[in-house]
């Protein structure tokens, strides 16, 4: 009887295996572009030889989205390695950009990270236009004499253009500044309001999301004014607007610097420091390559935009009273943006010890 059961099983035709492989192939690429993460795909490629074979294929890895390639430091290996490099050949720009800065900061491979950042670049992806304007900022990678503050202005300007909200920021301090461009006050605070109005609708975007896969249907009309979330701790710089916001999600890849560096792999530590901004996970190159805080001097951020950011976060809660510093100044407000903020100096300049 069982025998009899076993051969009519094995007799039903296999549907998955009429499936033609476009068909399969266009339904992996878009799972592996929306996947949450790492995992999601990998659970594709061991179900069975055939989805391996076809998870593999070039359309599938060049549509991998930033989830999907998010490798943890932990499970870091040459396999990982290995993974990113195919998603490149296959002309994924964001697999361009994550193996970039992993490459640049982390395995300290300068040319051929900032190679695939500029490859991300020149296909417009707004993150690698930004850490490249870091990049040349700095002087990353070389020594203070290679600090390019016009290409730093060009590359931000555009990562600027694309709407990426760090780069807008970076851009309207440095022409409130005057720094690597001429200086104009009024167009610098237009940038930055700018930046704080698409942080706001980006927030509210992403806290109206979370609602709806709570049932939670919100009212047609609402204002600013309402909007709040007792659980959050609040965007860092919507305090201006008087909201109470979800934190912006931080990239995957400066999730993955800052746990390479805090685990001790990189070689932060002996004269070199992280940016203080805890979304960053830029590493120095050469010691005292960051500015440091004007006015405590503890902290040192890559770019203004981490300072920026970290002051609404944090630092303005720990950094010298303003009050105090203003008084043993003669009234002076060196760098202050947004009521308040300490500027950064080029830590370079002073004597080191």
């Amino acid at each position: 009887m069982m025998q009899r059961k076993k051969q009519r099983i094995s007799s039903k035709p296999d549907l998955f295996d009429g499936l033609p492989d476009d068909l399969l192939v266009c339904i992996l690429a878009k799972l592996s572009s929306s996947a949450s993460s790492p995992s999601d795909f990998i659970s594709i490629l061991i179900t069975c030889k055939r989805l391996n074979r076809l998870a593999l294929h070039p359309l599938v890895l060049s549509r991998a989205g930033p989830k999907a390639l998010a490798v943890k430091v932990t499970s870091w290996s040459d396999s990982a390695h290995r993974f990113l490099k195919q998603c490149v050949s296959a002309g994924n720009t964001e697999a361009c950009y994550v193996l970039g800065m992993i490459r640049f900061y982390c395995l300290q491979s300068r040319g051929s990270g900032a190679s695939l950042m500029a490859k991300a670049a020149v296909k417009s992806h707004s993150p690698a236009l930004y850490s490249l304007s870091v990049i040349q900022f700095n002087g990353s990678g070389g020594s203070k004499s290679d600090k390019n503050l016009r290409a730093g202005v060009a590359l931000c300007a555009r990562a600027a253009s694309l709407g990426h909200i760090d780069a807008l920021r970076e851009l309207g301090h440095c022409l409130q500044d005057g720094y690597g461009v001429a200086q104009n006050v009024a167009e610098g605070r237009r940038l930055l309001i700018q930046a704080n109005a698409r942080e706001l609708a980006l927030s509210l975007r992403s806290m109206l999301t979370c609602h709806h896969h709570r049932f939670f249907h919100p009212p047609r009309q609402y204002s600013q004014q309402y909007v709040s979330c007792p659980t959050g701790t609040g965007c860092p710089l919507l305090s201006d607007f008087g909201c109470n916001v979800p934190d912006p999600e931080v990239h995957p890849v400066n999730v993955f610097l800052k746990e390479w560096f805090e685990s001790g792999r990189g070689v932060v530590g002996q004269g070199l420091r992280l940016c203080s901004h805890n979304g960053c996970g830029r590493p120095e190159t050469r010691p005292h390559e960051f500015r440091r805080c004007s006015v405590c001097g503890t902290v040192n951020y890559c770019s203004r935009a981490c300072q920026a950011l970290d002051w609404k976060l944090r630092h303005k809660m720990e950094c010298v009273p303003i009050e105090r510093w203003v008084e043993e100044n003669g009234g002076g407000n060196d760098g202050d943006v947004g009521g308040g903020m300490a500027g950064i100096e080029e830590a370079e300049n002073e004597a080191v010890g």
